[in-house]
């Protein structure tokens, strides 16, 4: 008698794995042509304005020119952060820029006229946004007024406050180290590396968690090898933009040098983290979707509604505030031009730019920062080749204009598959 002995493909290499990865892209593909397309239009973005700046422009890619760039949007993907919260539940904030500056002229009244700490200033900053988000919420929510008719009331209100509180157009500098670290200092090479490996090990702990109990529950989930695929990409992005960014970018190193992950990447990676948890791992972020959604089924569901809006203009404010600061500490003063100028219109757009819908209902906090990236690129390589603001200004419309059409296209043909 003769015994079969049947091999086995080892595991990752079966033609079901493969099978099943491709059933994920066309499922993919699938979405993406109903209108689901998400941040890939952010992302295209990105990809082509990096390669026709660095064709134009070598120096666009230099290692000193992409610490530049965190710098220069770092300020805006923060209140476009907290502008995607007001966008999801079908509304708007006209006043988050100059909120900012309102703050941020706070934080340098405190700190340098007073003669303050700075934590006490920082906070009374931070504090003073959360309080204008209550303020109005409540008008949008309590009162029934349109939040475009307050918010703009707010804008021209805050305009008027900065004025007040920096004496009638006067500039405060700012001297305090530890703030103006905030968006100039940078890590250690080392804490760099280190802060790699605990990124990388809690975004793949979380993502392995997360599939093993949707498996475990035989609900639907990813194939493991895109689960692997994800964390691999990840870590292979995070890799290069550290060993980038740990390399030399001073001019005159023998003066000062220059090296390390600037300190405002950690905050912005910070404030990434806490927010994405909070719209896709609380029931406060299902609300705000559901909110957005649909206000009378989320009523009839049992959602309180009033808190649930009031609770987004809170973030979205308070986000401004912490723009403010960060605007602060770069410019190391504070002047009536903070959050001004096009502050609020840069913010906004890298908010649709990146893929939340001016209709409400959908929005990430990974589309304020992709669309604070395509707005950073669009002012920073422009101002390589030596373009006029004007240009600048109707080159990142025409951006916003085109994410905006993408949006309202994406609407009608999740209409016309029945998603909406």
């Amino acid at each position: 008698m003769t015994t079969e002995v049947q091999s086995r493909p080892e595991a990752g290499t079966e033609p079901g794995a493969v099978r099943a990865v491709a059933e994920h892209l066309r499922g993919y593909w699938s979405e993406v042509r109903s209108g689901e397309v998400g941040a890939l239009p952010a992302v295209a973005g990105i990809i082509a304005l990096c390669v026709f700046f660095g064709i134009s422009q070598p120096v666009f890619l230099s290692v000193g020119n992409l610490a530049n760039l965190f710098g220069q949007g770092a300020a805006v993907a923060c209140i476009a952060m907290g502008l995607v919260f007001v966008l999801v539940i079908g509304e708007i904030d006209l006043s988050a820029g100059f909120a900012s500056g309102v703050c941020a002229a706070i934080m340098a009244v405190i700190l340098t006229d007073w003669g303050m700490p700075w934590p006490l200033a920082i906070g009374a900053a931070i504090a003073t946004g959360v309080v204008i988000g209550l303020l109005l919420g409540t008008l949008v929510v309590k009162l029934g007024i349109p939040s475009f008719v307050v918010t703009l009331a707010a804008f021209l209100a805050f305009q008027g406050i900065v004025l007040m509180l920096l004496e009638e157009g006067s500039n405060i500098t700012i001297h305090n180290d530890t703030v103006k670290a905030v968006a100039g200092g940078n890590l250690e090479r080392w804490q760099g590396w280190t802060l790699l490996v605990l990124t990388v090990a809690a975004y793949a702990g979380l993502q392995l968690n997360r599939w093993r109990r949707r498996v475990a529950r035989s609900l639907v989930h990813e194939p493991f090898a895109v689960v692997v695929a994800r964390v691999a990409a990840l870590g292979a992005l995070l890799t290069a933009t550290v060993f980038l960014l740990n390399l030399e970018r001073s001019a005159n190193p023998q003066i000062i040098s220059l090296t390390g992950v600037p300190m405002v990447v950690v905050i912005l990676g910070a404030l990434f983290a806490v927010w994405t948890f909070v719209l896709h791992r609380t029931r406060f972020g299902r609300h705000l979707y559901a909110v957005g959604g649909n206000r009378e089924a989320a009523v009839r569901a049992g959602v309180n509604v009033d808190r649930v809006r009031i609770a987004a203009f809170v973030i979205c404010s308070g986000m401004a505030a912490i723009g403010g600061i960060v605007a602060a500490s770069r410019a190391a003063s504070v002047d009536p031009n903070t959050g001004g100028s096009n502050v609020l219109l840069l913010s906004v757009g890298a908010a649709v730019i990146g893929g939340a819908s001016l209709f409400g209902g959908k929005g990430t906090v990974r589309a304020a920062l992709l669309g604070g990236a395509v707005v950073a690129i669009i002012n920073n390589g422009m101002g390589l080749m030596g373009l006029s603001a004007g240009v600048r200004f109707g080159v990142t419309g025409a951006v916003l204009l085109l994410a905006a059409g993408v949006d309202a296209m994406s609407r009608g043909r999740g209409k016309l598959f029945g998603r909406h």
